[in-house]
């Protein structure tokens, strides 16, 4: 009997243990792995760059020091670099089972077991939530994440003292401290709060600490007003959007995917990868659907240009759903781009699609898009309107969202522009250097909310030198703008129109762009832009673009030899002054030149107006902006509608030094009606008329419209181009 007892407790005690690792893989995933490197070539270069970068700490000493640095310092990096090599190291073990690497992960972790029980606020915290071993805590939650799954992975290398020392040492001061000084900052509904709940519930599934994952999942009260479901719940859009923008769904979606992943391994009937109707899977192809033809994210709100999908954010997101979710084209076009995958099983089910397969994806399947934004899909949106295919692709984003959150811009209305790959009417992103110790520890800089955030840094209207709700985020995450009506089902002609009326007091603004694919090629957006006021107004509409200029179809005064700030405040103390031309009743015209291609921006000028070419530089001692050409249109007026066209032109080679179609083929554009209930715009391109009418009152689809002099219609908008309805 009691040999019977013992037998049984020793199988209880090994099945217990079998059970890790569990947080990113287990045994068989291992040898899947293990049975593809010499099989699948992205694998096995995948393998072989871990192998060498963990090789070469092999018998080393691994320093841990102790913090100092912000970002881009020797502490900083020292300490990233360390968990990283630590999760690393830990798959190795799993996939080879030499124990040099789980000793490894075992040295460097109680080194953490005896710094972090004495750390307290890191000496370069500069903000509310503060870390200890790193500048913000939002970084010590990264080292969680990958810790807590390196420790799970060598978990059954350890002795039992060994794990207690780890566990009470390396990963209970962190976790207390996340839990419980920063509690409410744990909880909050933000990316930093993502990555918090993935480090401690991932620590909690490591060390089979059912109090962590409660609390990761269900908040710190664990009550589900906050913790990882509420994230899912509270971040995204029915539809996948997720409220920060594209850019910070980069960088979130790797502790979602990460969490999710050990969730489904070790809890797998709370179902997280179909929560609320796959959202994960949503955010992940509504992210991709907001890249450029490079993989580069589109910058809304904060962002850094530089970033695409070839990150590890991305790579790890990638081949989890592809393991989770099933195969996906698109999503094997990723994977081919980014040349790398996870040594998991869905990396190496990945590797082996693109070993075999015998063709694989030629692009990837970008389309015209509508995303809303809120939990309930209820606080407005954005646009992706394209045209065209592969390289010429024209892709025109409208955004009319929500404010998102700490990171958002007061940017309502706000649209850019890319063409053939290369960002037309820009957006300038975030002021940031990141990794850059030299630029403040490679932190946000002052000017990214001085200047990148105010409304003027955006192509939108700009009501007395004032950003929308006042630059004020308390305000601004109040209030939405609101999508009117949109067709994006049509190759021709694709429309959407938004309205605000919250961003200035007694000020109602409404914008409709028209993404224009018109016979025999040629490519253009129209912009209608009406703004309502019971009392007179400056309003400034800007256009940002990259390129080169070409000529100005107006007389200006270029300061070349003084220059000043075009103001004081709100972002234009920020921008040089350095041409001025006064215009009355015309129409203005602005050629440039970006890569290959003119681009040229008529606009109807009412009345009279003043337009600035500005640049962005001025009132920066430091040199952190970059030096960004803007054209602004500046009216005072009480009502006012701007009628904008951004025309596609020409073609321009260097090597045969050869232009053609250098000039717009815009010769007039004219308002024949504008009234609450209808707004009609006609615009002569070369000798051909054409004619944009759109109801501003009664926008329902089965409307009938009809006005003398331009036509009869149906739904809330319609256009004509020589004499034909497109």
């Amino acid at each position: 009997m009691r040999l019977l007892i013992a037998f049984i407790f020793l199988s209880f005690a090994g099945a217990v243990q079998a059970q890790h690792p569990v947080t990113f893989l287990n045994r068989q995933d291992a040898l899947d792995v293990r049975m593809g490197l010499n099989r699948y070539p992205v694998l096995t270069s995948s393998y072989n760059n871990i192998k060498s970068q963990v090789d070469a700490w092999l018998g080393k000493d691994v320093d841990v020091p102790y913090p100092k640095d912000p970002a881009g310092g020797y502490t900083h990096d020292r300490h990233k670099a360390n968990y990283i090599l630590m999760f690393n190291a830990g798959l190795l073990y799993n996939i080879t089972g030499d124990r040099r690497y789980a000793t490894l992960v075992k040295d460097i972790l109680l080194k953490y077991a005896v710094l972090n029980p004495a750390l307290s606020k890191h000496p370069q915290a500069t903000s509310s939530s503060p870390g200890h071993i790193f500048w913000q805590a939002l970084n010590d939650a990264n080292w969680l994440v990958y810790a807590g799954i390196a420790y799970d992975l060598v978990h059954n290398s350890l002795t039992s003292a060994e794990r207690k020392r780890i566990e009470e040492g390396a990963f209970k001061p962190e976790v207390d401290y996340l839990t419980k000084d920063l509690a409410s900052w744990f909880d909050l509904i933000h990316n930093h709060g993502v990555w918090a709940c993935a480090g401690v519930g991932i620590v909690g599934i490591a060390t089979d600490n059912k109090d962590y994952v409660d609390m990761a999942l269900y908040g710190t009260k664990k009550d589900g007003k906050s913790g990882f479901l509420a994230q899912l719940d509270g971040l995204f859009s029915p539809d996948g959007y997720y409220t920060e923008g594209p850019y910070y769904v980069r960088y979130a979606i790797l502790p979602y995917y990460l969490f999710a992943n050990a969730l489904h391994r070790s809890r797998p009937t709370l179902g997280i990868f179909r929560h609320r109707d796959s959202i994960l899977r949503k955010a992940l192809l509504a992210g991709l659907q907001q890249t450029n033809l490079d993989g580069t994210f589109f910058p809304l709100n904060d962002a850094l240009k530089e970033k695409d999908y070839t990150t590890n954010e991305l790579v790890t997101a990638v081949d989890i759903a592809w393991d989770v979710y099933g195969r996906d084209s698109a999503l094997l076009y990723v994977a081919g781009k980014q040349n790398q995958v996870l040594l998991s099983r869905g990396g190496a089910s990945i590797a082996k699609e693109m070993a075999t397969s015998k063709k694989m994806p030629e692009a990837y399947p970008y389309r015209s898009i509508e995303y809303t934004d809120g939990v309930k899909g209820d606080e407005g949106g954005i646009s992706l309107l394209r045209a065209g295919a592969g390289n010429e692709l024209t892709t025109l984003i409208y955004k009319y969202s929500a404010h998102g959150l700490s990171h958002g811009h007061y940017d309502k209305l706000n649209f850019n522009l890319f063409d053939k790959g290369n960002e037309i009417i820009s957006d300038y992103g975030s002021v940031r250097f990141i990794g850059v110790e030299q630029k403040y520890g490679g932190r946000y800089l002052p000017e990214n909310t001085k200047y990148a955030s105010q409304t003027i840094a955006h192509n939108t209207l700009v009501v007395d030198e004032n950003s929308h709700f006042n630059g004020k985020e308390e305000i601004g995450e109040k209030h939405h703008s609101d999508k009117v009506f949109s067709d994006i089902s049509r190759k021709a002609v694709q429309v959407v129109a938004a309205k605000e009326e919250n961003a200035y007091s007694g000020v109602k603004m409404n914008r409709t762009l028209y993404l224009l694919d018109l016979p025999g090629g040629q490519r253009l957006v129209a912009d209608l832009f009406r703004v309502k006021s019971a009392a007179k107004h400056q309003y400034d509409l800007p256009f940002h673009y990259k390129g080169h200029l070409i000529s100005a179809g107006t007389k200006y005064e270029a300061f070349t030899r003084q220059q000043q700030a075009l103001g004081e405040k709100n972002g234009y103390q920020f921008l040089w002054k350095e041409a001025q031309a006064n215009v009355n009743d015309t129409l203005a015209q602005l050629t440039f030149l970006n890569g290959r291609t003119y681009y040229s921006i008529s606009s109807l000028i009412r009345g009279k107006a003043s337009l600035f070419f500005t640049r962005s530089g001025a009132g920066d001692p430091n040199f952190n902006l970059r030096s960004e050409p803007s054209y602004i249109i500046r009216q005072q007026a009480d009502n006012a509608t701007f009628v904008n066209v951004v025309e596609i032109h020409g073609k321009f080679d260097p090597v045969a030094e050869f232009s053609s179609g250098a000039y717009s083929a815009v010769k007039q554009i004219k308002l024949i009606t504008d009234t609450e209930a209808y707004t009609v715009a006609e615009i002569m391109i070369g000798g051909k008329r054409l004619l944009i009418a759109q109801a501003n009152a009664d926008v329902k689809a089965g409307t009938r419209h009809q006005l003398p002099d331009v036509g009869n219609w149906q739904g809330p908008y319609a256009v004509w181009y020589d004499g034909k309805q497109l």
